[in-house]
């Protein structure tokens, strides 16, 4: 009888539409039924009444393979095979759930909760059959009918894996049926406009996607494998890591499907990707169903040393973690569903006994699978004889560590808070009062005899109290996503544990998302340093990456830093350019001060120069001090004594000059030491020059009436020299007028030395200074080499041209050994061009006369000299 009647007719065509062909009814074509009908596939469940009823769909049992559907003949109903020991757990988690709740006087008080579970055994169309059948109320389920009097389920706890639980929302999803997954994480139900109904009290895959790759990121490996499930679970979560892996800077080398609908899973081509390429971290995001294939051909193929990062789905399957598959998996992280407190839980399933739990049609198997022994019954004799078989006998004890080692509190603890959630939300619709109602008018919902939707308004706003937080469903129906970081660890005997070393919280602040305790991870090294996944070694200090062209970005090859440049940290994307007063180390990982380099008294070099133009300068002061001495002798009067005394003091002057350039190149030095050297320069030439003119106007004056002898006088040397010199003084003043050198920090010509220096401030200024004391040095040595054939009983022009020519060879090699030097060098090449140059004027000058004066004294008389210039004595 149907106490609600028909329900929407929506109802059936949106069966019609889901259960196609594809999935797995079989197509009637007779003409009397038109389209797809169920397979009659007889219900696996129990169920105890109550007040209220709530719908569990869980899969207890594995289904023992995938049929190939050929639409040629009818296929083969699948059978379930092998019992899930952790699986049952869940059935007990929401029993234990609503026992709890029924003896709790706060919540719903005088109403009893009952259930109906059902055994959907990881088939799609087992899922959609128990669904209907929770709904209808019977084995087989009229569509839109409710066939029992009491009332249809207050909400359906289920289904686990996505895809199913995406198939069951769109039907419950049309009634506005509350259904809260304990296992579907995929983030195509955060649509709620596909799927208002739809809640879940594990987080989104979105979640574990960015703590995914957060958590890849921390260990370093970025050039990861992933191995997805082809189904919406598989490819919707992998793809999200996949954006989360690239976003954070990793990459991915490459990407397969696990095919549910192969019996080998496909397994065979994804270990000859995973042995082919250099990848050591592998992400799996597949259910835990489909991995035995995969690590059967993984050992089958003896690929070892790889490190698994699990997905939530199989982070604590206990299948997986057997002796068989130790050497492989040891060492697997991953993030694992929250363990919460379950108050009670582990005594409450250690009492389970088949003689105290009427009705449940899966505890004798529970039995079978906890002791390794079979029930002796009608159907299933067992002879008595065959040592091999162990009989149950119902005196076996749960309470062993066997069992308990074996029991997961993951899930169960999502389906206990999936079961307390639909109980509160009664609870808020129990507790409404007339007129304050939420719906239309204050109208409340009656408790015994409510709709689908209006327990869905109070779904959405419960809050549940969780280990000192709120547990809620967001708008989308998510909870705050919060995970334990597992790692596979070596346990007693070869078994295997799964420790928790760490959390994620997507609650926490930024930066605090992902915890992680690096020293309680045990890697399939045997290593406490974690295992190395990436495409190329780390670019270490000092270098930066550089991307190798059609490779990933983590792919690269390492560059060291250009000159001036530094990188601080590992795998540095870019050098940087230290600061203008630093300079890389060697290493180049940081920036050290540079070396400020000048021509400085302290060093040797400079002090060695400085004291040899000191010692040099006493060599015309010791000379001028013997032309005073010997001032009235013929030879000094014959020399013009003034003018030699002008002289020898220009020379004293033009060693003492070179002193300006060493020391620190300070403001007011830099702004007077090349306009000295040039005035003082330009004063010593001009004297020579000088004496050049007066000795040709000397012998020229001799001659009878000869124009030149009233040009024979003091005063013609004079105004030469004031010329010669007044010339370049007139230069210099223009130069520091309206361009005068300065002192600078020349950080460019020699790497790792800051330079400090003088710019002249006008080059051109500069070579013309220079230009100038070349000119009249040519001009001397000029007019001396057209006189050197004079009689003259010193040879003064002879002198005089030796003088100026070895003057001109000295600094017209010092111009390009000037432009090549840099730094204090070319300081001390300016200085060494004064000194040599000045040197030379004195030896070729008066290194004669000094012979004369004190070698040969005798000859130091006029008779010697007049002799001399008629050509009767011999020369020196």
């Amino acid at each position: 009888m149907a106490i609600r009647g028909r329900i929407r007719p929506l109802y059936l065509g949106a069966v019609a539409a889901l259960l196609s062909c594809h999935w797995l009814p079989v197509c009637v074509s007779q003409s009397v039924i038109d389209g797809c009908q169920l397979q009659k596939v007889k219900a696996s469940g129990f169920s105890r009444n109550g007040d209220i009823l709530i719908g569990g769909i869980f899969w207890v049992h594995f289904a023992a393979g995938q049929q190939q559907i050929t639409f040629q003949e009818e296929p083969v109903p699948a059978s379930c095979h092998t019992f899930g020991f952790q699986n049952y757990q869940w059935i007990q988690a929401m029993i234990f759930a609503i026992e709890e709740i029924n003896n709790n006087p706060e919540i719903l008080p005088n109403i009893t909760l009952g259930f109906q579970i059902y055994d959907s055994c990881t088939m799609l169309q087992r899922s959609l059959k128990g669904t209907l059948w929770i709904l209808a109320g019977q084995e087989e389920p009229i569509p839109n009918y409710r066939c029992q009097r009491s009332l249809p389920p207050a909400a359906i706890i289920g289904d686990s894996l996505s895809t199913r639980s995406i198939l069951l929302a769109r039907i419950l999803g049309l009634y506005k049926y509350p259904q809260i997954s304990y296992f579907s994480t995929s983030p195509l139900l955060n649509d709620r406009n596909q799927f208002p109904s739809f809640f879940r009290t594990i987080p989104s895959d979105d979640f574990q996607s960015d703590g995914l790759a957060q958590l890849l990121i921390h260990f370093g490996w970025t050039w990861v494998g992933i191995l997805a499930a082809d189904d919406d679970y598989g490819q919707q979560g992998s793809q999200i890591v996949q954006q989360e892996i690239i976003k954070a800077g990793a990459c991915v080398a490459f990407t397969e499907k696990i095919l549910p609908s192969r019996a080998d899973k496909n397994a065979v081509n994804i270990v000859k990707v995973i042995k082919s390429s250099t990848a050591k971290a592998i992400v799996i995001f597949s259910s835990n169903v489909y991995l035995v294939p995969l690590l059967d051909e993984v050992l089958r193929q003896n690929v070892t040393g790889m490190t698994w990062i699990a997905s939530e789905a199989w982070a604590t399957y206990s299948l997986l973690s057997i002796e068989k598959y130790f050497e492989i998996v040891v060492g697997t992280i991953g993030f694992a569903i929250h363990s919460g407190d379950m108050m009670g839980f582990q005594e409450y399933f250690v009492s389970i006994h088949p003689s105290t739990s009427p009705g449940d049609t899966f505890v004798r198997n529970f039995w079978e699978e906890a002791f390794g022994c079979q029930w002796t019954n009608e159907e299933n004799p067992l002879m008595i004889k065959d040592n091999k078989t162990k009989v149950c006998t119902g005196s076996e004890d749960l309470n062993n560590p066997l069992i308990n080692n074996m029991m997961d509190f993951r899930l169960t603890y999502n389906i206990y808070n999936a079961v307390y959630a639909t109980a509160l939300a009664l609870e808020d619709l129990r507790k409404c009062r007339q007129n304050g109602g939420p719906f239309h008018h204050g109208i409340c919902a009656d408790i015994s005899d409510f709709h689908s939707w209006q327990l869905l308004h109070y779904v959405k706003k419960v809050r549940l109290q969780r280990e000192d937080k709120k547990a809620f469903f967001d708008e989308h129906g998510n909870p705050p996503a919060r995970y334990d970081i597992v790692n596979w660890q070596r346990g007693p005997v070869g078994t295997i544990k799964h420790v928790k070393v760490g959390s994620y919280d997507s609650s926490a602040p930024l930066g605090k998302t992902l915890n992680i305790n690096g020293s309680a991870v045990q890697w399939i090294t045997g290593k406490k340093q974690f295992p190395v996944s990436v495409c190329s070694p780390s670019c270490p200090t000092g270098f930066r990456k550089a991307t190798i062209p059609g490779k990933p970005i983590c792919c690269f090859q390492c560059v060291q830093c250009l000159v001036g440049e530094i990188s601080n940290q590992t795998d540095s994307i870019e050098c940087f350019k230290c600061p203008w007063d630093q300079w890389p180390n060697k290493k180049s990982d940081r920036c050290i001060p540079k070396v400020t380099q000048f021509l400085s008294f302290k060093e040797a070099f400079g002090a060695t120069l400085a004291a040899t133009s000191i010692l040099l300068s006493v060599i015309p002061a010791l000379i001028l001090g013997l032309f005073l001495y010997y001032r009235n002798t013929p030879i000094v009067k014959a020399s013009n004594s003034n003018l030699s005394y002008l002289l020898l003091i220009s020379l004293i002057l033009c060693f003492l000059c070179s002193l300006a350039f060493i020391g620190y190149p300070s403001a007011k030095k830099c702004l007077f030491r090349q306009a000295a050297f040039g005035i003082t320069f330009a004063l010593c030439v001009s004297c020579i020059l000088s004496r050049t003119i007066m000795v040709v106007m000397a012998f020229k004056a001799t001659k009878p009436n000869s124009v030149f002898k009233k040009w024979v006088g003091p005063n013609l040397s004079y105004m030469i020299i004031s010329i010669g010199t007044g010339s370049q003084i007139l230069l210099c003043v223009f130069w520091l007028l309206l361009n005068p050198p300065f002192s600078l920090y020349n950080t460019h010509s020699q790497p790792g030395i800051i330079i400090a220096e003088c710019n002249e401030g006008s080059p051109v200024a500069f070579w013309c200074m220079l230009g100038y004391l070349g000119l009249l040095a040519f001009i001397s040595f000029l007019v001396a080499f057209l006189a050197r054939k004079l009689p003259d009983s010193f040879n003064e022009a002879q002198y005089i041209t030796f003088s100026m020519l070895a003057f001109l060879s000295v600094w017209l090699s010092f111009i390009p050994a000037y432009l090549s030097t840099k730094g204090k060098y070319m300081v001390a090449m300016e200085i060494f061009a004064i000194l040599s140059s000045t040197l030379s004027l004195v030896f070729c000058i008066f290194s004669p006369k000094c012979y004369i004066i004190i070698l040969r004294p005798k000859t130091n008389t006029k008779e010697c000299l007049m002799g001399r210039s008629a050509g009767q004595t011999k020369k020196f």
